[in-house]
């Protein structure tokens, strides 16, 4: 039960860092295109 339990809290923790990962990479995106596009 309590190995089942950690397995489950460790692979939702490691869903919530590649979600704020992803974000992450997609906002900076966002900004280095719309820093761009200010710049031509």
């Amino acid at each position: 039960m309590m190995n089942g339990g950690m397995m489950i809290g460790m692979a939702l923790v490691w869903l919530l860092i590649v979600a704020v990962l992803i974000l992450a990479v997609v906002a900076l995106v966002k900004y280095i295109r719309a820093d761009r596009n200010k710049t031509l």
